[in-house]
């Protein structure tokens, strides 16, 4: 089988795998799901407690944030057993997801909106306040960087590397605040890797994102932190393992650059304000 032909077949059934498990899990986390409380209490629960995970979405719409955890659980499962690549290159997608998924979990459920951003949190240190979010950011970091040395690559490279991993993570979160557009957007960046030999990298990206964006543009459920974070991490160790290095130059610079703009522009009024893009993101949408 010619080598895009064998990446794309690789990728397909990475897809496969993190589509059924991630909807697997969503199915059992959601099963025994109790009425949502009465306000948001994230941070006032434990993580074992199913009210943790209830939220209200931009349209005072009561979701549910299982939703990340099951996609990251689709992330990580097609991570280790999808075919087409090396056991380094597995561990590293699968602990760049997990880190992120983790740390981000830990952030929907003990963090506040107190500080936002990058702004808010940098300035919240400067005060001597350690937030969630900063937590959250430096242990990302640290994961990525980690994912980053098990491709065995100079300390250039794995500095670079990690870099995107992380700043992939913060930029598709920074996109998960209307249903599905998140999803959408890491399906768009998927799907044409596809065709690369990226491919079962990504593929693992665009099953997961896909099995569970019913229920997202449905407004049962959001991805939150834990799972935008995740899909984020996931396609920067795509690229890392991947892309040759003046790419991955440029899309850290790329990914870099729109983390900045979002703390001075809203990308919800920049999407809202161009036509194509406003069609892309209201597409299956309640409204």
């Amino acid at each position: 089988m010619p080598l895009p032909a064998r990446a794309l077949a690789q990728g397909l059934a990475g897809a496969a795998v993190a589509a059924v498990t991630a909807r697997t899990s969503y199915t059992l986390l959601t099963r025994t799901l109790p009425a949502p409380p009465e306000e948001d209490r994230g941070g006032g629960r434990r993580a074992d407690d199913p009210r943790a995970w209830w939220r209200t979405n931009f349209r005072g719409r009561r979701v549910t944030l299982h939703e990340g955890p099951a996609l990251a659980s689709g992330l990580c499962a097609a991570g280790l057993l999808a075919p087409g690549t090396e056991p380094r290159v597995r561990a590293a997608a699968a602990l760049a997801a997990a880190g992120a998924a983790g740390f981000g979990a830990y952030d929907d459920l003990s963090g506040s909106a107190d500080a936002r951003g990058l702004r808010g949190h940098l300035g919240a240190l400067v005060r001597g306040e350690v937030t969630t979010g900063a937590v959250k950011m430096a242990g990302i970091g640290a994961t990525g960087l980690a994912a980053a040395a098990l491709l065995r690559r100079g300390p250039l490279d794995t500095l670079l590397d990690g870099a995107l991993i992380a700043a992939g993570a913060n930029l598709v979160n920074l996109l998960d605040l209307r249903p599905g557009r998140a999803g959408k957007a890491c399906l768009l960046a998927a799907l044409p890797a596809l065709a690369s030999p990226a491919a079962p990298l990504v593929g693992p990206v665009a099953g997961a994102a896909a099995a569970l964006l019913r229920d997202d543009l449905a407004e049962r459920s959001m991805l939150g932190d834990a799972g935008a974070n995740a899909l984020g991490a996931a396609l920067g160790a795509a690229a890392a393992a991947r892309a040759p290095r003046p790419v991955r130059v440029a899309l850290l610079g790329g990914t870099v650059a729109l983390t900045l703009a979002s703390e001075v522009t809203s990308f919800s009024r920049v999407i809202d304000r161009v036509g194509p893009l406003r069609r892309i993101d209201r597409w299956g949408r309640c409204v």
